[in-house]
C-alpha cells in the first residue's frame, strides 16, 4: 500500500511539471505499471468484481503518447490511465470517435442549440411547453437505476398544464411534467429475464409464481413518494397523476424569471499576468433589447473556486453524491490534474493557437458560470472527459449543447492545425442503455478492441447486437445492412465465454466510484504473480522486451541492457512485468514511453549507481 501511495503521489505532483509548457525540462512520457485492476461495475450493477481493467499511474505524457493511448483504447482520469479488458470485463467499453468535418446533427441536436439561442435572444419562454432532455456528459455519464438520479435522469417535457387540475391547485402553476414512468414500465417489460431481481413494493403481489408488471402508475407513485426533498429545495411540489410526474411552482413567481443569458465570434485573450493558463473567449452578443451574453472561456486546467463550487453543486443535486464524496481533493485529482505535457502555440500549423494539453472550457451567462467542459486537446482530436454544469438550468440541455460546441470547435481550428479532424466522445457501452446516447452524434466509428482499426457504427451495431464483445476488424467488409454469415457471430470468442469472468490470483480488487471513474488502488493488495488467462493477448504483435525503455531514477536504458544488474528471481520477474505492459500499450509505445518499475528505492539506487 505505501508504495501505491507513493505512486499517487508522484503522478499528483508530476502535474506541475506537466502544465508547465516551455519551461518543462521534461518531455518525455514516464508511467508505472499497476496491473489488472477488477473492481464492481457501475454499469451493470453486478454484485462481484466483474469490471477488469489494466492501469497506469503516469508522471507525465506526451500529447503524442496520449494520442496514440487513445488510439489503442486507453483512456485518463486525473492522472490514472486505464484501459478494459474488452475480452474479459463484463461491459465492453469501445472508444468512439467522429469526424468533425462530416458530422451531420439530428433534429433533437438542432432544436437543443435553437432551444439554446432562443433563450439567449429572449424569445424562450420557460413557462411554455418546452421539451428537456436527458442531461448526461459525454465522458461521465452514469447508469445507475437508483429512484433518486432517476429524477436527474428523465427526460421531461414543459408542459401547457391541464386547466381542470390547476384550478384545482389553486395558485400553483404547472411547470413541466415527466412521461419516464412510462419508459421505465416499458423498459422492465423488454426485459423479461431480468425482472426476477426487481425489488417491488409490497403491494405488489405474486401470481402464479410470475411477478406482476408494475403499472407506470405505482412507477411514478413511487418515485415522486422518494423524490419529494429535492424539488421542494427548489422551490417546486411534485405529484404523481395517472403515471404521468407532474412539477409545480409553489408561487405565482417563475423559478426561472431571474436566471440570465447572450450570443457569436471567437476572441484571443491576452494570458493574465502572473498565470500559466491564457484562455481563449467565443462571446455571443445580439443587439436588440433584452438579451442574454453567452461566453465561453477555454482555459489550461487548473484549479478554479468558483469551477469547484459549480461542481459540487452538480454532484450533489443531479449524482445524489453526499458531501464527503464531493471534496476538493477528489475534484483536483480527478479533474484537475494531469500528466499531459502542454504544447504551446507555434504558428506553422502544426499546433492550435490555445495549444496541446489539458482544458477546463467554460460557459459563462452574463457572466455567471453555468457549465464546465473537461478536455484534452491532443494532435488528432479534441477528447472530451467530463462535464458538469449548473441543475437550475437543466431545461437547456447543457450537456448536448456543449457536445455540438466542441464538434464546433474542431471544424473550426481545423484551420489553424490540419491534423485536428477528431472528436473523441470517451467510451461506447452498448451493454448499458444509459451509455448508448453517444451513438446520436453521427457518423461515429468504434475502435476494434483487438487491431485497433476504426470500423463504422452502423456495421459494429448489429455486431454488439448480439455479442458483447466482438473483433470489430473481421467485420470490416460489411456494408450497412449486410447480414451477417450464418453461424460467424455466434461462434465468435465462443472459446472466451467461460473464462470471462475467472479470477487470476494476481487480480488486484478494488472499488470504483462510478461516476467519476475514479479507479483508486490505494486499498488493494498487488500479487507479484504472474497473470494467468486461457484466452490470447490482447493483441498479437511482435515486440521484445528487451527493447522497453526503462527509468531508474537519472537512468533510461533498454531492459536488455540493464537486465545484468538483476538477479536471475529479480530477472524473470521484470520480464513478466515487461511482457504484461507490453502487450497492454504495444510494442512501439512501449520502446519511447519511459517505464518506471515498482522496486524498492534502495534497490533503484543501486541500479542506479
Amino acid at each position: 500500500m505505501a508504495e501505491k501511495k507513493k505512486m499517487k503521489s508522484e503522478a499528483s505532483s508530476s502535474n506541475s511539471n506537466s502544465s508547465g509548457g516551455q519551461n518543462s525540462s521534461r518531455a518525455e512520457s514516464v508511467v508505472m505499471d499497476v496491473g489488472r485492476r477488477r473492481n464492481s461495475c457501475g454499469y451493470c450493477r453486478s454484485a462481484s468484481h466483474t469490471s477488469i481493467s489494466h492501469g497506469l499511474w503516469a508522471l507525465s505524457l506526451t500529447v503524442d503518447d496520449y494520442q496514440a493511448l487513445l488510439d489503442r483504447g486507453w483512456r485518463r482520469s486525473g492522472c490514472f490511465v486505464y484501459k478494459p479488458e474488452m475480452e474479459r470485463t463484463c461491459c465492453p467499453s469501445y472508444t468512439i470517435r467522429l469526424e468533425a468535418s462530416e458530422f451531420v446533427p439530428t433534429k433533437e441536436q438542432l432544436r437543443v442549440s435553437k432551444r439554446v439561442q432562443r433563450f439567449l435572444d429572449g424569445t424562450l419562454d420557460v413557462r411554455k411547453p418546452e421539451k428537456v432532455m436527458n442531461e448526461w456528459s459525454i465522458s461521465g455519464g452514469s447508469c445507475s437505476s437508483s429512484q433518486n438520479e432517476s429524477a436527474n435522469c428523465m427526460a421531461m417535457e414543459f408542459s401547457s398544464g391541464d386547466h381542470e387540475e390547476q384550478k384545482n391547485q389553486g395558485s400553483e402553476d404547472l411547470l413541466f411534467t415527466s412521461n419516464v414512468s412510462f419508459q421505465i414500465s416499458a423498459a422492465l417489460r423488454q426485459a423479461k429475464k431480468g425482472v426476477g431481481h426487481v425489488q417491488y413494493s409490497k403491494c405488489s403481489t405474486e401470481e402464479n409464481g410470475q411477478y406482476p408488471e408494475i403499472s407506470p402508475k405505482l412507477i411514478a407513485e413511487i418515485l415522486a413518494r422518494h423524490l419529494k426533498e429535492v424539488p421542494e429545495s427548489c422551490g417546486l411540489s411534485i405529484r404523481a397523476c395517472n403515471g404521468h410526474i407532474n412539477f409545480y411552482s409553489t408561487g405565482n413567481q417563475n423559478m426561472y424569471n431571474d436566471i440570465v443569458k447572450s450570443g457569436t465570434m471567437w476572441k484571443q485573450l491576452p494570458a493574465e499576468s502572473g498565470r500559466k493558463h491564457s484562455c481563449l473567449n467565443k462571446i455571443f452578443v445580439t443587439s436588440q433589447g433584452k438579451r442574454r451574453q453567452l461566453e465561453i472561456r477555454l482555459r489550461r486546467s487548473s484549479y478554479d473556486p468558483e469551477e469547484y463550487s459549480l461542481y459540487r453543486k452538480y454532484q450533489l443535486r443531479v449524482h445524489n453524491d453526499t458531501p464527503d464524496q464531493v471534496s476538493e481533493f477528489s475534484y483536483r485529482r480527478f479533474l484537475v490534474d494531469t500528466p499531459l505535457i502542454f504544447v504551446p502555440p507555434t504558428g506553422d500549423g502544426t499546433v492550435p493557437p490555445c495549444g496541446f494539453g489539458s482544458f477546463h472550457q467554460q460557459y459563462l451567462i452574463d457572466g455567471q458560470l453555468v457549465a464546465v467542459g473537461v478536455i484534452d486537446i491532443l494532435p488528432k482530436c479534441l477528447s472530451s472527459k467530463y462535464l458538469f454544469w449548473d441543475p437550475d438550468l437543466a431545461f437547456l440541455s447543457l450537456g448536448k449543447y456543449s457536445a455540438l460546441e466542441e464538434i464546433r470547435w474542431v471544424k473550426e481550428n481545423q484551420v489553424h492545425c490540419p491534423s485536428l479532424q477528431y472528436y473523441y466522445l470517451g467510451y461506447y457501452i452498448h451493454s448499458c442503455n444509459k451509455m448508448r446516447y453517444k451513438a446520436a452524434y453521427r457518423p461515429s466509428e468504434l475502435l476494434c478492441p483487438l487491431r485497433y482499426q476504426w470500423i463504422p457504427f452502423d456495421v459494429a451495431k448489429p455486431l454488439l447486437d448480439r455479442k458483447r464483445y466482438v473483433v470489430l476488424s473481421d467485420f470490416a467488409s460489411l456494408t450497412k445492412g449486410e447480414p451477417l454469415p450464418p453461424t460467424t457471430l455466434q461462434n465468435h470468442m465462443e472459446d472466451l465465454h467461460g473464462d470471462l469472468f475467472s479470477e487470476c490470483k494476481d487480480d488486484v480488487f478494488i472499488h470504483e466510484d462510478v461516476e467519476m471513474i475514479e479507479l483508486d488502488s490505494e486499498d488493494s493488495d498487488v500479487d507479484s504473480e504472474p497473470e494467468t488467462s486461457s484466452s490470447p493477448p490482447a493483441a498479437a504483435e511482435d515486440g521484445d522486451v528487451g527493447n522497453i525503455l526503462i527509468g531508474m531514477k537519472s537512468l533510461r536504458l533498454r531492459f536488455k541492457d540493464l537486465c545484468q544488474a538483476f538477479g536471475s528471481s529479480e530477472r524473470r520477474y521484470m520480464e513478466t512485468q515487461l511482457q504484461r505492459y507490453m502487450r497492454a500499450v504495444g510494442a512501439e509505445l512501449s520502446e519511447r514511453i519511459v517505464y518506471q518499475p515498482d522496486l524498492p528505492l534502495t534497490r533503484m539506487q543501486e541500479i542506479d549507481e
